[in-house]
């Protein structure tokens, strides 16, 4: 068990860690543990049914498919008449997915479920041969690195430990220590990542609220009007390919990406840097997660822990 690893296994409320050390962590886990193996092409034109960055994770996943939410599912279904299946990916296998996998099954459409959960709620609706269980670390509520990094790795197949020593080695020299110096961070995503944006997008959220400006798009984005209003204290953080066009020249970081990164890499190395930068600014998500879980919890009936084991 790496270091990293050992360290999620026993964190408690008291001492959650910031998400660059889970995102070590699932590299170390996938390193030495075996994923499932899932045919992706099963289904000719599947419905792929996901909320937030389960839903990106499912636009990685398959290519020719029909993508829906919870909200949006049954339109889809009333509207695309050639979908031959279905893929539902949910971490816990419970909340949207259980009345979801259970409209599926109504309508006698072959269904497989993606989740992290070896007893999924939704499973009452699922042919157990079509449930394939990820392998997953303790995490922090909303953190969900390893749950869909691990389904990530089932189809790119790139190397967690590659990734790691990549982490170790190019991007940890490049942060720099005076993060909090600037007051907006302008994330720079090559093209071939621009489906990813959201998952970036979506923890810098989670972890800074309306505490921290952050702007992610592709640098062809980037060229249409996103920069009209300057501010010189915003970093421009380029992942991958240096940035020698916007924001000021000072204020331009490159972070490095492997070559041929494919989806896991990116989403390693980038949430590691969200998790640099949660470790010099205020603990914010720290100090109102367990008030979230509580609110949440209340929201979908059902008990929402700050850790998910």
């Amino acid at each position: 068990m790496g270091k990293h690893t050992e360290r999620l296994s026993s964190f408690t409320e008291e001492n959650l860690p910031d998400l660059d050390e889970v995102v070590l962590g699932a590299l170390e886990l996938f390193a030495e543990t075996e994923l499932p193996e899932i045919d992706f092409k099963q289904f000719s034109r599947p419905l792929v049914v996901g909320s937030g960055n389960a839903a990106v994770t499912g636009q990685l996943l398959f290519s020719d498919a029909v993508f829906a939410d919870e909200s949006s599912y049954i339109q889809k279904l009333e509207t695309y008449k050639d979908i031959d299946g279905a893929v539902l990916i949910s971490a816990s296998g419970s909340k949207h997915a259980i009345p979801i996998a259970a409209e599926l099954e109504k309508r006698f459409i072959k269904t497989i479920l993606l989740t992290n959960n070896p007893e999924p709620p939704a499973k009452e609706h699922i042919l157990s041969e079509n449930i394939y269980v990820f392998p997953k670390n303790r995490e922090p509520y909303t953190y969900n690195t390893s749950t869909y990094m691990g389904m990530m790795l089932s189809k790119t197949n790139e190397n967690a430990e590659d990734i790691n020593s990549f982490i170790d080695n190019e991007v940890k020299p490049k942060i720099p220590a005076n993060l909090t110096e600037y007051e907006a961070y302008y994330f720079l995503v090559p093209e071939e990542f621009n489906t990813m944006r959201e998952m970036v997008e979506t923890k810098f959220n989670e972890l800074f609220g309306p505490r921290v400006m952050g702007r992610i798009f592709t640098v062809e984005q980037t060229k249409h009007a996103k920069t009209v209003i300057p501010l010189d204290t915003e970093l421009f953080v380029s992942f991958g390919e240096d940035n020698t066009v916007f924001g000021k020249p000072e204020n331009r970081l490159t972070i490095p990406l492997p070559v041929n990164a494919d989806s896991a890499a990116f989403m390693a190395v980038s949430y590691y840097f969200v998790g640099q930068l949660q470790k010099q600014l205020p603990p914010y998500y720290k100090e109102r997660i367990a008030e979230y879980v509580k609110e949440t919890s209340e929201m979908f009936g059902s008990t929402i822990n700050v850790i998910v084991e």
